[in-house]
């Protein structure tokens, strides 16, 4: 299991506003001056509650994909769980660019201690495939975290359907 939770726990009772209501946390955060409401789920471990995690999904607007660097496992996992998402959603792959996803390598630490298992190279093109940000993370050393957060939420509000003007002509 990628400590994905370690990652939104360190981020969010750090840097935002934090009410925990497990695997779900509810966090303010302000990107470019506006303040942003999270419902952050943890997914993982969570797949005894297969239908509350789909319904999380249906409704969410972002997605953080996290794997761990040191993992080659986790790696492979989250193409399992970008496909989940375009499903549940009713997506199909060549839909997927409008589903906002940042991809997350955590455990940047332990990788530049040697353990790294999946390359740089391998991440950046799984992410040109998937249209999304890939963006390397250390809960540990308070590394990249926040701008992950940042980062999804930026996605969000670039690929929100625009609203059209009503336009009433009397």
């Amino acid at each position: 299991r990628c400590d994905t939770l370690a990652s939104i726990t360190h981020i969010v009772s750090s840097k935002f506003y934090l009410i925990k209501l497990s695997p779900l946390f509810v966090g303010l955060l302000r990107v470019n001056g506006v303040r942003h409401t999270l419902e952050i789920l943890d997914t993982a471990g969570t797949e005894q509650f297969s239908s509350l995690r789909d319904l999380y999904i249906k409704n969410g607007q972002c997605f953080l994909v996290v794997y761990s660097l040191i993992s080659r496992q986790t790696f492979s996992d989250i193409r399992t769980m970008r496909d989940n998402i375009l499903r549940i959603k009713g997506l199909s792959v060549n839909s997927a660019k409008t589903v906002p996803i940042v991809l997350v390598g955590n455990k940047a630490d332990l990788a530049l201690e040697g353990r790294r298992e999946v390359q740089p190279e391998e991440a950046e093109a799984l992410a040109v495939q998937w249209c999304c940000p890939h963006l390397e993370t250390s809960a540990r050393d308070d590394s990249g975290v926040n701008e992950a957060f940042i980062e999804v939420v930026k996605q969000m509000l670039i690929r929100r359907p625009k609203r059209r003007s009503l336009c009433l002509l009397i």
